[in-house]
């Protein structure tokens, strides 16, 4: 708590939890409940949220959110019993239930989700084409391939692109603080009710470079797409776009290599995708070729949906190989894969 007052105070930014709970923070000044549940989601599984505290003598607890004024509306925050399948039902049927307050289902790591693929598969996704039943239920999925093995990288990235279709909800992988917080409160400030699909991540939470300053959140709107602004456009012979945690390795390497004809390109949402965005993206590139970056094997994430998407782009692709595992198991194979990705993007 000390580091992030400090954080804010001295430096006027804010890290990724700070963003996270100033969004809850907000809604519930402006009257709109909050819901979140998961394992072990109080305190965050990487240690980063904090959202209840508790009194190690007395086994009291204290929600500081909770204690922001006599008007506001209430968080709920509860660690989940062991069961994806059950606990992301319940919460589908609160948001139903619940149109006006946020209600967010976590997962532990992205990895488990597949243990409710029913639920996401029979309702979260199709609910309003079946049945004209809007929710609003965001998940949570943390998502990033950092050497923990097959059961703890992937939280299965392509399986919901795969699912997305008339605009039935939202698959984002964000990389800003700001930006998550914008798109939290998005969900309650738009007109209409739709799921939304984070991959969440794990190391960003402490990497010093996902930090944003608090004029972002107070003045700033969410980004479908963040452009590079450290080159000169008319120079650049090759954009990179990715999406996720890869975009640091790729951007370490570009300054290391002090690599000026590279631009990095994030996107944060990739659908409903910014076609627009892209667009204009694409005019401000006249000179490079595109390349699709991605830590994910070639049959996995989202390359298979850009291409559906993009199909006049002309896309190359830099992934793993194929495979039918997620992830390697080993630490060791895991680092020389990675550091053979990311150098193979700046060479293609």
């Amino acid at each position: 708590f000390d580091s992030r007052k400090a954080l804010m105070t001295e430096k006027k930014q804010v890290d990724w939890a700070c963003a996270e709970l100033l969004a809850y923070g907000t809604l519930l000044a402006e009257g709109h409940k909050v819901r979140l549940s998961g394992q072990d989601c109080q305190r965050g599984t990487f240690s980063h949220r904090h959202a209840v505290i508790k009194d190690v003598s007395t086994e009291l607890h204290y929600v500081p959110l909770n204690n922001i004024s006599k008007k506001q509306a209430q968080i709920e925050v509860y660690n989940s019993l062991l069961s994806e399948y059950g606990v992301m039902a319940f919460e589908f049927g609160m948001s139903l239930a619940c149109p006006e307050a946020l209600v967010i289902w976590e997962a532990q790591f992205g990895d488990f989700a597949n243990g409710a693929q029913i639920v996401m598969d029979q309702f979260i996704s199709a609910s309003e084409s079946k049945w004209q039943k809007v929710s609003g239920l965001v998940l949570l999925l943390p998502h990033g391939y950092e050497g923990q093995g097959p059961e703890h990288s992937s939280a299965r990235f392509e399986r919901y692109l795969q699912q997305c279709a008339e605009h039935n909800m939202y698959v984002c992988n964000i990389t800003s603080p700001a930006n998550f917080f914008h798109v939290l409160r998005r969900q309650i400030k738009n007109e209409f009710r739709k799921p939304l699909v984070v991959m969440s991540p794990k190391s960003l939470f402490r990497h010093p470079e996902v930090i944003s300053p608090i004029e972002e959140l107070t003045k700033g709107r969410f980004q479908e797409v963040i452009d590079d602004n450290d080159v000169d456009k008319k120079k650049v012979k090759k954009v990179l776009l990715c999406t996720g945690k890869v975009y640091f390795d790729l951007k370490k390497e570009r300054d290391d290599n002090k690599r000026k004809d590279v631009a990095i390109v994030r996107l944060e949402q990739l659908y409903p995708a910014p076609k627009k965005q892209m667009a204009a993206l694409k005019s401000a590139y006249k000179n490079a070729k595109f390349v699709w970056v991605q830590e994910e094997p070639e049959n996995m994430g989202a390359w298979t949906f850009m291409l559906m998407h993009y199909r006049d782009w002309n896309l190359e692709v830099v992934a793993r190989l194929a495979s039918a595992s997620p992830a390697t198991g080993s630490s060791k194979v895991h680092a020389k894969t990675q550091i053979e990705l990311v150098k193979k993007a700046f060479s293609i």
